[in-house]
């Protein structure tokens, strides 16, 4: 994504949102975006397998029922 195209991104999200941003403010969430986004782009690149990352299973914790 380029620098016009997060910028375009975050503006319109913040419209939709009704958040109101200033222009300096569009452009700081729009730095953080694009950092956020080329380390997520680096953990993409690592190739894993299942077993490498098992997921946990759901265990509620118990809860006393009412009486």
């Amino acid at each position: 994504m380029t620098e016009e195209q997060t910028l375009a991104y975050v503006h319109a999200a913040a419209v939709a949102v009704d958040l109101p941003l200033d222009d300096a403010q569009i452009a700081r969430v729009a730095v953080h975006l694009q950092r956020t986004a080329s380390l997520a782009a680096t953990l993409e690149d690592i190739p894993l397998a299942p077993h490498d990352e098992p997921a946990e299973l759901f265990c509620p914790a118990p809860f006393d029922q009412p009486r």
